[in-house]
């Protein structure tokens, strides 16, 4: 795998590639049930060629400069997966990600964020958003330890299931240099 970052206490993180979309696909299928409360996407059905595509959709927009999108590593294996979506126009960005229940709690995402968050800086981003399910207390944790302020809550906003979930929505503004 190219492009691996070292984002400490044993975890890294690398781009996207279509060298990761098969172990990403059985990392989404062991963790489907705990993904499903708050992804819309975990209830489609999950297959390899669906992770191929996903995987080819997200390379071209990293090549098009509008998304950088990461895997999560630990030791030789794959544990989750960051993202940070670039808005030049707006100079606005958003965080997204998830990571396998055997490492929940280690840090690893929140170390992946501070890492997409200084890549969103450097970019030029003055305002970086995180988007969650209101009642996905993980998550919100996340945006809290990152220093991100709660904007609002968009009630109703995202089909889950067979149901409409509020969502979140956490900001942190890049005024200084």
């Amino acid at each position: 795998m190219q492009f691996i970052h070292d984002i400490g206490g044993g975890f890294s993180l690398g781009l996207r590639t279509l060298d990761t979309a098969e172990e990403m696909h059985q990392l989404t299928l062991r963790n489907l049930d705990r993904l499903q409360p708050w992804e819309h996407w975990a209830h489609e059905e999950q297959t390899l060629s669906g992770s191929v595509d996903f995987t080819r959709a997200q390379l071209a927009d990293f090549v098009a400069g509008t998304v950088l999108p990461a895997v999560i590593i630990c030791g030789d294996s794959l544990i989750g997966a960051a993202s940070v979506r670039l808005n030049s126009y707006l100079k606005t960005a958003e965080l997204g990600y998830w990571i396998d229940a055997d490492h929940e709690g280690r840090g690893a995402v929140t170390r992946s964020c501070r890492a997409l968050l200084e890549h969103a800086r450097k970019a030029g981003m003055l305002r970086v958003e995180i988007r969650t399910v209101a009642d996905n207390q993980r998550s919100t944790a996340v945006a809290k330890r990152l220093g991100f302020a709660l904007d609002g809550v968009l009630r109703a906003a995202l089909p889950v299931g067979n149901r409409r979930m509020d969502v979140a929505v956490y900001s942190r503004l890049n005024t200084g240099g």
